[in-house]
């Protein structure tokens, strides 16, 4: 490992140095036609702690907020996609598809692992963890390319409540191994997934009613910009205290909000125009925390782990779109756009660390591992898939 000896810097060096290393590689990427995300994440790789070492492990923790405020405005931007007249238009596809390839991905990664001869509790956990995706690479491809088409407008709400699906998953998981390790079902191991998910469900409705009152009294788009950072920011921090999932809680408040107010045009132009340097810093945070040296560790298990999951994903949403009648253009392609994987996976490693302590630092491995593999390949894939199905604006 090559690292260069940087001296502390104060926090507004960094966050300039985050923001240039992210144009520098969008330059460069775009000249090899590869998506901007791939060239944030490898670039994040070369100044991060296991490179250059530029940015290190202290500044990284020190930019949590950013990684908070980015998943947040992500998740704040899909929700506006379940407008009522949009989902009569998308009709019952992509629910059925998200329940189908969350399942999908679960259910062939744990019978895998079991026919391998592995662990039930650690099949189970690393089954369950396959189910969650990526929003943020893939609305960053969608925008980035301006995306538009079948496939497209089913993969956006997909991957908006493939969260919901993979908590599920999880919760189950977790409830059943813990009935075979004590041999007592119990309804409490049940109830933190539920409260998570309703919680949030609940709490983003009140958030998006609320915030579409106070939309129709300040007229300004300044205010208005200001008034959009404040709720989402008191989304992710009451999330944060209560446990609630905030990407959900942030989703339903944007779809309640498209579905109450006249003025969503009014309220994403503004936001489309600010958060972009916020994503860049994201994503090259993304690319920092990753640790590539640890791939060779990752052992059957991760190798499968990382091929079976994609398998999964791709079967369960072929059998959603035909199920659901979607057209011939999302059957084909819609399975490998949910490749990237992140965020809400890492979340529940940490629960699974905690639930599993004998099998702890194998599900952190093989996860970590699968996640800097999906999120290096993941973004081109989805930009290649969609570019196959002639949605990209290039």
């Amino acid at each position: 490992m090559l690292s260069l000896n940087i001296p502390e810097l104060n926090t507004l060096i960094y966050v300039s140095i985050l923001i240039a290393a992210a144009l520098a590689a969008g330059k460069v990427v775009k000249q090899m036609k590869l998506p901007n995300v791939t060239g944030y994440l490898l670039m994040g790789i070369i100044i991060g702690p296991h490179c250059l070492n530029i940015v290190n492990t202290d500044v990284i923790n020190r930019f949590g907020i950013v990684s908070d405020a980015a998943l947040g405005f992500i998740a704040f931007s899909i929700g506006a996609q379940f407008s009522i007249s949009f989902l009569r238009k998308v009709g019952k596809s992509p629910v059925v598809i998200a329940v189908l390839e969350g399942l999908g991905a679960t259910s062939l990664v744990t019978i895998v692992l079991l026919i391998l001869g592995k662990d039930v509790s650690l099949s189970l956990a690393l089954g369950s963890i396959a189910s969650a995706t990526a929003a943020a690479s893939t609305l960053m491809i969608v925008k980035q390319y301006k995306a538009s088409g079948p496939v497209t407008n089913t993969l956006l709400p997909v991957v908006a409540m493939d969260d919901a699906v993979a908590l599920f998953a999880f919760g189950i998981a977790m409830a059943i191994i813990k009935t075979m390790n004590s041999g007592k079902f119990s309804v409490a191991s049940l109830s933190g997934p539920l409260i998570e998910i309703f919680g949030a469900l609940i709490f983003g409705a009140v958030l998006g009613i609320l915030f579409t009152q106070l939309v129709r009294l300040y007229t300004g788009r300044g205010n208005r910009l200001a008034l959009t950072i404040v709720f989402v920011f008191v989304c992710l921090g009451v999330c944060k205290i209560t446990g609630f999932s905030s990407l959900l809680a942030c989703m339903m408040m944007s779809a309640v909000f498209a579905n109450t107010s006249k003025h969503t045009v009014k309220i994403f132009e503004p936001l489309d125009r600010m958060t972009p340097p916020i994503y860049m810093m994201f994503f090259i945070i993304s690319g920092a925390s990753l640790d590539i040296t640890i791939i060779p560790k990752i052992g059957v298990v991760g190798v499968v782990y990382v091929v079976v999951r994609v398998l999964g994903k791709m079967i369960g949403a072929y059998l959603g779109a035909t199920i659901s009648k979607a057209p011939v253009v999302v059957r084909r392609y819609l399975g490998l756009t949910l490749v990237p994987q992140e965020g809400v996976a890492i979340g529940l490693v940490t629960v699974a660390k905690t639930s599993l302590p004998q099998y702890g630092d194998t599900i952190q491995t093989v996860v970590l591992c699968g996640i800097v593999i999906y999120e290096l390949v993941g973004p081109l894939i989805t930009k290649l898939s969609l570019r196959a199905a002639g949605e990209l604006n290039e």
